[in-house]
């Protein structure tokens, strides 16, 4: 017999209650509320322009969204059971919120660089948007080391593209055509939606529950499913990166679709999406590792590995072959800190806070980060993950700990553990026995599906 822990129960017990407190209703107004007084912090005491000009804009959007929710709340009490209180209303409100505090921002931002506006973008745009006239032009995304030095040295950072050779795809648009829809960040959006749209659609299609699915067990994953799309879409860190940035969410939202294939048990599928988020940024990697174990558990670790490993390698044979110090000084040296110039990602996380206070910091940083990794290697090798709930947990809490250990890092790469923790529960799916959920979870501990 199978007994759960206690404190494990409640805690997710509590989450649950939190979450299902008026039908979803009271965690969507606190989120819309507090993402309202960020953005309008963000648009008062930014230091960033496009931040600032963000901000503006979607203040105005979360205290819409909010407003709309405190209708519909007031309307519960009336009317429990109101359609404009469900379910669907609910996403309608989250598709609007998203429309207005990132689409809305994003295609004005756009409109106003291609206007002649400098300070609309910030320079991952313009980063994205040369190595696609690289590519077109000289087959490869990346300067030459020799070709950064030989640049000013206020621009030298400039000619660094530290992404994997896909990422320079959104930046083609803009290589063949100077107008406001070329700009990288409308096609970021619009990969970001076709991924999630996937991804939904995938996990729809999968049983709530074994056997003959309930409409309360339906009505469950989609609730979840809601709260993880909120994650990856409205919330501030989402919103704010992909409208002034953006390369990250594309990364994010193809990381979401494989484990949503994974869910749905298509490997194959799962390693493709993983890969060609893979194809895009090194983000990706530690996910499609921990998928390809999840994929061993299921006999189909091959199937998994021919995209998820597949798709980044032929990413990279081109610019390998065009110029291999080129991809060597853009893909290796600078991400590691030994470019010409030094990475601005200087949030004070504990590894940079380690890196630049203690003598010999970058090495104690390195030795932890090493160490978390070796951890996660170990838990992997003796619990490998039999569920992609699992997987996506695994996926999340890694990520946090690298996010927190590595010497350079940004702030904004939070959203990747948030949102895949966030994700984690639309996951559930039929073959989630309870024998997996043992060996996924921990000793002592269950996962209900």
């Amino acid at each position: 017999m199978i007994v759960d822990d206690p404190t494990a129960h409640r805690s997710r017990w509590h989450w649950r209650t939190l979450d299902n407190a008026a039908g979803g209703l009271a965690l969507d107004l606190g989120l819309y509320a507090v993402s309202a007084t960020f953005a309008a912090i963000t648009a008062v005491t930014s230091t960033l322009l496009p931040h600032r000009a963000w901000g503006a804009v979607a203040a105005v959007g979360y205290l819409l969204a909010t407003l709309t929710v405190i209708a519909q709340l007031l309307l519960r009490r009336r009317s429990p059971t109101s359609r404009l209180t469900g379910l669907p209303a609910r996403w309608a409100v989250t598709g609007l919120a998203w429309a207005t505090t990132t689409l809305l921002p994003l295609a004005w931002q756009s409109i106003d660089r291609a206007g002649g506006r400098t300070d609309r973008a910030q320079e991952e745009v313009l980063v994205v948007e040369q190595a696609g006239s690289r590519l077109l032009e000289h087959g490869t995304p990346y300067l030459g080391p020799d070709a950064i030095a030989a640049l000013p040295p206020g621009e030298q950072l400039m000619g660094y593209t530290p992404y994997q050779p896909g990422m320079a795809m959104f930046g083609l648009p803009r290589a063949l055509l100077d107008t406001w829809w070329t700009d990288s960040r409308v096609w970021f959006a619009v990969g970001t939606a076709l991924a999630l749209a996937l991804a939904v659609a995938a996990l729809r299609r999968t049983p709530a529950t074994a056997g003959q699915a309930t409409s309360a067990a339906t009505h469950r994953r989609d609730a979840a499913l809601l709260r993880g799309v909120q994650a990856a879409t409205v919330l501030p860190i989402c919103a704010l990166t992909l409208a002034t940035g953006g390369d990250d969410l594309p990364v994010l939202a193809l990381c979401l679709l494989a484990l949503a294939f994974a869910a749905a048990d298509r490997p194959g599928r799962a390693g493709l999406a993983v890969g060609l988020a893979g194809a895009l940024k090194l983000f990706a990697w530690p996910v499609a590792l921990v998928l390809i174990v999840w994929g061993l558990t299921r006999r189909a670790g091959t199937r998994v590995a021919v995209g998820a490993i597949g798709l980044p390698i032929a990413a990279l044979l081109p610019a390998l072959l065009v110029d291999r110090d080129a991809l060597t000084e853009n893909v290796l040296r600078f991400p590691l800190g030994h470019g010409l110039v030094t990475s601005p990602a200087q949030s004070p996380f504990p590894g940079y806070l380690i890196a630049s206070a203690l003598p010999a910091g970058r090495l104690i940083a390195a030795g932890l980060l090493v160490a978390a990794g070796v951890a996660i290697a170990v838990r992997l090798a003796r619990r490998p993950p039999r569920t992609a709930v699992a997987t996506a947990l695994i996926c999340g809490y890694g990520l946090l700990a690298a996010i927190a250990l590595m010497p350079t890092t940004r702030f904004g790469y939070l959203l990747y553990p948030l949102a895949l923790l966030t994700w984690a529960p639309a996951l559930h799916r039929p073959g989630d026995t309870p024998t997996a959920a043992v060996a996924d979870e921990g000793s002592g501990r269950t996962t209900s599906a």
